[in-house]
């Protein structure tokens, strides 16, 4: 582990902590038929009448936490010496634009009026809102927002992977047709 890999671990611990401390809390009120609304994020040793802790988010949190620290440690690692000094660019790109979009994800999560909250399976929607904006008559819909999470860790997964280096193992399509032809001329022998 070098240098840069240790503080990025620093700042993910970091964040983890910041992340549990002042964790997101809903409003349970009387007056809106015990439907629990978005609070925001408070400490989590101070005393919060009504108030009860966003488990769905916080582990959403954690989880992007703990993935763009991943995404920082490969992004950040001392390649072998039979790759590129800066290692394949496709790649990064794809572990960057990962982690921003994950961050955006949790910034900017789906919302849906109080009014609208239902026990149906498919949850309402109102829209996308700053997640530290005035949400106090707005539910953040869990299940839309861990579909977004998934699907962007899988897409970029498989772009990752898409993008990566050929070994000298490896052979390409042709090479492949030539030799399968090859062994088809040598079994008709």
């Amino acid at each position: 582990m070098n240098n840069a890999q240790r503080i990025a671990l620093l700042l993910a611990v970091a964040n983890l902590t910041l992340a549990l401390v002042f964790p997101p809390y809903d409003y349970v009120s009387l007056l809106l038929g015990n439907v629990a609304t978005f609070d925001g994020f408070h400490f989590a040793f101070a005393a919060h009448p009504n108030g009860v802790v966003n488990a769905n988010f916080l582990a959403l949190e954690l989880i992007v936490i703990l993935i763009n620290a991943c995404i920082a440690l490969l992004l950040l690692r001392t390649p072998p010496a039979r790759q590129r000094p800066g290692g394949n660019p496709r790649q990064r790109a794809v572990l960057a634009l990962v982690a921003i979009n994950l961050v955006l994800v949790l910034l900017f999560p789906p919302f849906e009026i109080f009014s609208a909250i239902s026990k149906a399976a498919l949850p309402t929607f109102e829209g996308f809102y700053f997640v530290f904006g005035d949400n106090s008559l707005r539910q953040i819909v869990t299940s839309i927002l861990y579909l977004e999470v998934t699907l962007i860790i899988v897409n970029g997964a498989l772009l990752w992977l898409l993008f990566r280096d050929k070994t000298p193992e490896e052979i390409a399509a042709e090479q492949a047709r030539t030799l399968a032809q090859q062994v088809r001329a040598a079994q008709r022998k």
